[in-house]
């Protein structure tokens, strides 16, 4: 796992531009720590900073090769979890590697195949190449966005970044953010390609972007598709099984130390159980990892997300499996400290996220580094699975939006409890969303003979797949490439994701649960707690302390009444809720609070230039 960076301008020898290319790269230093490097040849420039995870001495970058026609400069950040067959298959197509790492078999890839050698890949990966032979770059990323990738079109060629804090380094780029990209900020939509701030694009999930003399190109090389699923269901638990036995196998290889993250839910405890039990063929123990906070067990209340708390859960698939488990606890003061509020907005580079439930996973992935260099999570199982609420949600199946909008405001708290009501009016969220919405339903195909009901369920999950597990994704990247930490996530496999994205709705809920499937599948390693456990989501601290905290905060804040903030939150709203008894904070007022400091700190990190015109 990498950082990765570049610049291609046309009418210019970037040669004498090294500065600005080294303070790009060194913008990425975090998420590759263990060394960096650059490449410049007449118009191309690449940067790159290395989180050494395979062939530690082997796989630095910028990694070129030399043909006759000029020479091919590759940056990658991920892993291709199947470089091994890949990489016999070169080998007998001609290939000769001087390295065991996968980042020269994905250049030989590109060298053998051009960019359809993203289509041979099985794992997580933005990568650039500039193509000497043809003097243009091509950018390519994985099919579930896992890794973040950036660029910025120039009036001669393009800027691109693992992340928008690269691009922002360079003179050329402004850091402007126009009322597209705050309506972006404050919508939990996550518009395909958009990227906030003006002129930046995201190179979009399983597409190809391309750059030369001419201009700049997209081809979409993979797109999630509709197709007949004639499995019943022992064919689908059985094959369902079989694929994640395949997918944990591939994603434990590393030649640093591994780690699982453990929350006690179906998913990750499936998976932590499946690495257990595939170490343990070698004689090794997996370790897991799991957050906590002071004094939440024995204090816990039941909400309506959340019916119990995750520890003893945890503790019950540690002892099944036999991991070597450690639990980081965290207090409220350290959840509200503006010092890791600032590291995980810079992290970010955008305000936008869960408040304390943020800082948790950055702190939680900051104390796993001190132990482990790569750690297995079960994202997007829900996703993938049919895991949420909403899913069985009737209001939420009939309503014309994102399902996860619905309840969002009573579960998480709304926006609008703290913007300015002129700002309100302007961005007009609503339509936004809605607009949004009847883009990405328009792109969900439909089984010949399918049931309306059916038809629904498959649209419900499209949107979870293509919209709302990115936010997810981008998070939980951006957290813990902050702390030079990889996360890899076995349940967006393309192979499984295609899979039971075809299975019909009875199917995923044949037990009138969720996530059937994948329970049954992983019925015989898991503890029966954990079996018969009702989905809880990422776990948010009950502290009043908390609270408490982010009150204290705001009182500072609000002591300087010429902050930019205040152009955009309501200071008499945000004053209010400063004051409020904490037994009486309500979600909204918390959440108001928390994107109140959350703006503020990105105010005087990057002095964005904000438009409404």
């Amino acid at each position: 796992m990498c950082g990765i960076t570049g610049w291609v301008s046309y009418d210019r020898d970037l040669r004498t531009a090294s500065a600005a290319v080294d303070t790009m790269t060194q913008t990425m230093s975090c998420r590759g720590p263990d060394d960096h490097g650059t490449w410049i040849s007449g118009p191309a420039a690449l940067g790159h900073r290395r989180l050494a995870i395979i062939d530690l001495p082997g796989g630095r970058q910028p990694m070129t090769v030399e043909t006759p026609q000029g020479t091919l400069a590759l940056v990658y950040s991920g892993e291709a979890y199947n470089y091994t067959e890949l990489r016999s298959e070169l080998t007998a197509r001609g290939h000769r590697f001087t390295t065991k790492s996968d980042t020269e078999v994905v250049l030989h890839a590109y060298l053998e195949w051009g960019a359809a050698a993203a289509e041979r890949l099985n794992g997580m990966y933005a990568f650039a190449v500039w193509d000497g032979r043809h003097d243009k770059l091509v950018m390519i990323r994985d099919r579930m966005g896992i890794k973040p990738f950036y660029y910025y079109p120039t009036p001669d060629g393009v800027l691109f970044g693992s992340e928008p804090k690269a691009i922002l380094a360079n003179p050329l780029a402004r850091a402007r953010v126009g009322i597209d990209g705050l309506r972006e900020m404050f919508s939990t939509v996550k518009t395909p390609g958009h990227a906030v701030w003006d002129g930046m694009r995201e190179v979009e999930p399983g597409t190809v972007v391309t750059v030369d003399r001419s201009g700049l190109r997209r081809h979409v090389y993979w797109a999630l598709e509709t197709r007949p699923h004639t499995d019943g269901r022992e064919e689908s638990v059985a094959h369902v099984r079989a694929l994640l036995e395949d997918i944990v196998r591939r994603q434990l290889v590393s030649d640093v130390p591994r780690c699982t993250l453990l929350s006690g839910g179906l998913d990750s405890s499936a998976m932590t159980a499946l690495a257990a039990r595939h170490l343990a063929e070698s004689g090794e123990t997996v370790r897991s990892f799991a957050v906590d906070f002071v004094g939440q067990t024995d204090n816990f209340v039941a909400d309506s997300l959340r019916a119990t708390p995750d520890t003893p859960y945890v503790h019950d698939v540690a002892k099944s499996a036999g991991t070597d488990h450690r639990d980081i606890v965290l207090d409220a003061q350290a959840l509200a400290d503006p010092e890791v509020r600032s590291r995980v907005i810079r992290a970010r580079d955008i305000p936008v996220g869960f408040g304390d439930m943020d800082a948790s996973l950055y702190l939680l992935f900051q104390s796993i580094r001190e132990h482990s260099t790569v750690a297995l999570s079960g994202e997007s199982a829900d996703e993938v699975f049919g895991g949420y609420k909403q899913f069985f949600d009737e209001e939420a199946r009939r309503a014309r939006t994102f399902p996860w909008l619905v309840r969002f405001a009573e579960h998480f708290g709304d926006d609008g409890d703290v913007l300015r009501e002129d700002l309100q009016q302007a961005l007009d969220l609503p339509a936004y969303v809605q607009d949004g919405y009847d883009t990405a339903v328009a792109g969900v195909q439909r089984l010949d003979g399918e049931s309306d009901f059916e038809f629904r369920m498959r649209t419900i999950s499209h949107l979870h797949l293509t919209r709302f597990v990115r936010v997810l994704l981008d998070r939980k990247d951006r957290a813990s490439m902050a702390v030079g930490l990889e996360v890899r996530v076995p349940f967006c496999d393309h192979r499984l994701v295609e899979y039971v994205y075809n299975a019909p709705w009875s199917l995923k809920s044949f037990d009138g649960r969720e996530k059937s499937l994948l329970r049954e599948a992983t019925a015989d390693v898991l503890p029966r707690s954990v079996y018969d456990r009702v989905k809880s989501p990422y776990p948010s601290t009950q502290d009043p302390k908390y609270a408490l905290a982010l009150q204290e905060h705001a009182k500072d804040l609000l002591t300087r009444p010429g902050h930019p903030v205040f152009d955009l939150v309501d200071r008499d709203r945000v004053d209010r809720a400063a004051r409020r008894d904490v037994p009486q904070i309500t979600q909204a007022s918390r959440r108001g609070l928390e994107r109140t400091l959350d703006l503020a700190l990105w105010f005087d990190l990057y002095s964005p230039d904000i438009s409404l015109s």
